[in-house]
């Protein structure tokens, strides 16, 4: 683990670092889903609770491997919250989830991890449910959202034509909308986000 990882594994400093950028990257989901509707809910990579505010009504399930996030999230939100593995979690016949969540998490994992994570998660839907997935784009050109996402302490940012082809592989792809996080008007990060249905 390098010096940024160990950083940004305390989740006060998580926490800090995402408060300016945590809604923009919600915004789009907001927009394209009536969260009212939703039931049960699997928040994958969940940190220290970054989206479960959004999710208070619901049979909400937040995953990380980060044991010091997990007790963070605990300690502030309503829902359960586990240090678990998403590629092995097991749930009961019958309790699948209507909405998955994967916000900024793929771009920490390799291709082959990806797409079995994404294949696993896919088995996890009800007939009705949805992946809703969040992830930093690699611009084509030079700029600063290019350095941001070279700099990341994720290593596997791709750009967009690449995660629409890795979705649309596992996925029917419903919404596939690219966006940007800004701050006073200075865009710093390309992002996608993508909802799509078991195939």
């Amino acid at each position: 683990m390098n010096f940024l990882e160990a950083v940004m594994g305390q989740p006060v400093i998580y926490r800090l670092w995402m408060a300016p950028f945590a809604e923009q990257k919600f915004t789009p989901i907001s927009a394209h889903n009536d969260l009212s509707r939703t039931r049960r809910v699997l928040d994958v990579g969940c940190g220290p609770g970054t989206n479960a505010g959004h999710f208070a009504h619901t049979d909400y399930l937040g995953i990380d491997w980060n044991a010091r996030y997990i007790e963070s999230a605990r300690r502030r939100h309503k829902g359960r919250f586990l240090v678990a593995d998403a590629e092995t979690l097991v749930v009961p016949p019958g309790e699948g989830f209507d909405f998955i969540l994967a916000n900024s998490l793929l771009h920490h994992i390799d291709l082959t991890a990806t797409k079995r994570l994404l294949a696993h998660l896919s088995g996890l839907l009800t007939d009705d449910g949805h992946i809703h997935i969040v992830e930093l784009v690699l611009p084509p050109r030079s700029g600063i959202p290019y350095a941001l996402a070279r700099s990341d302490r994720g290593r596997f940012s791709r750009p967009s034509e690449e995660w629409r082809s890795i979705f649309s592989e596992l996925f029917q792809p419903v919404v596939f909308e690219p966006f940007s996080l800004s701050v006073a008007g200075v865009e710093l990060w390309n992002m996608v986000y993508f909802k799509g249905s078991a195939r």
